[in-house]
């Protein structure tokens, strides 16, 4: 794989090549928004200069990018096991580690963490549907009026996960 080459199937698709640059920073980007976001939703995260939260920000994407799968892999019992919610826990235990490593980045205690973390994911996933960056798998589609789907399933909404 050559650096600045995305593979995904969009990319395939359309033909469309990013520099690998601009796709960092439009990722940090919608994370600084979602993380800016959480501040102001959840009580009890909060920061105290526009520095610190752009540096949480980075650090909560590295951490996610490179830390999380080694977790995931770790406690992959207790993710089967709870459906896939375990990883809510996941991404609370490293917003609250980000909040303990970033100078005027705080997190209150686990729970804050928690409910950040959620928002964060959620206004994260928006935004990259919106943007088209990242790898999203949830495509919706609509047949055209009067089309009968090759589903067979009626002309309601389709979605493909």
């Amino acid at each position: 794989m050559r650096i600045g080459h995305q593979s995904g199937r969009r990319r395939e698709k359309t033909g469309e090549h990013r520099p690998a640059a601009l796709v960092f920073f439009q990722r940090w980007a919608i994370n600084t928004l979602a993380v800016l976001v959480a501040t102001h939703v959840v009580n009890g995260i909060h920061y105290d200069t526009v520095t610190s939260l752009f540096v949480a920000s980075l650090l909560f994407g590295i951490l996610t990018t490179f830390l999380r799968p080694l977790l995931f892999l770790l406690t992959l019992p207790l993710v089967v096991v709870t459906l896939g919610l375990f990883v809510l826990f996941i991404n609370a235990a490293l917003l609250y580690l980000v909040g303990s490593l970033v100078k005027n980045f705080h997190v209150d205690g686990f729970w804050p963490a928690f409910w950040g973390a959620l928002v964060i994911s959620l206004v994260s996933l928006v935004l990259n549907t919106l943007t088209g960056t990242g790898e999203g798998r949830v495509r919706v589609r609509r047949s055209a009026p009067g089309t009968k789907p090759s589903g067979g399933d009626g002309n309601g909404p389709v979605i493909d996960v």
